[in-house]
């Protein structure tokens, strides 16, 4: 019975895989591959280690797939969030079909308080005024 549970759980992770590849074939930019790419292929691995784990039937072999599970879903949505996070600030531009861009307006706000704090440090405390009724200049 084990088998057969082993095999659905293989066939649903290539399922899976193949459905990131052809994401990464079919969708128009780096976002959306990206993904594709990992949110398909994590669950796909998920598949793959899940039939491995129940094939072997030892519990050290379990034990390894189970940790790498987790160490696979821990580091593949962050890794591919910080990869795209980078590329939107200087590489390639969304797609022109693309309808929403949450990050722009944060972006941007981000840029205006960074300006805002850096005219801040460069005046200096003392030109701008005291910060508090009590921090008058020192004697």
């Amino acid at each position: 019975m084990s088998d057969f549970i082993a095999a659905a759980s293989l066939l649903i992770g290539a399922s899976f895989m193949l459905v990131a590849s052809l994401g990464l074939v079919r969708f128009p930019d780096l976002y959306t591959r990206m993904h594709a790419a990992t949110k398909a292929t994590t669950f796909g691995m998920g598949g793959v280690l899940l039939a491995a784990a129940l094939a072997f039937g030892s519990a050290d072999i379990a034990a390894q797939s189970a940790l790498a599970l987790v160490f696979l879903f821990l580091t593949a949505p962050v890794s591919a969030h910080l990869i795209s996070r980078a590329a939107y600030r200087s590489g390639p531009h969304l797609a022109p079909n693309t309808t929403v861009d949450d990050y722009k307006p944060y972006l941007a706000e981000q840029a205006a308080a960074e300006e805002k704090e850096a005219g801040e440090d460069k005046g200096g405390p003392e030109e701008s005024g005291p910060a508090h009724p009590s921090a008058g200049k020192v004697p």
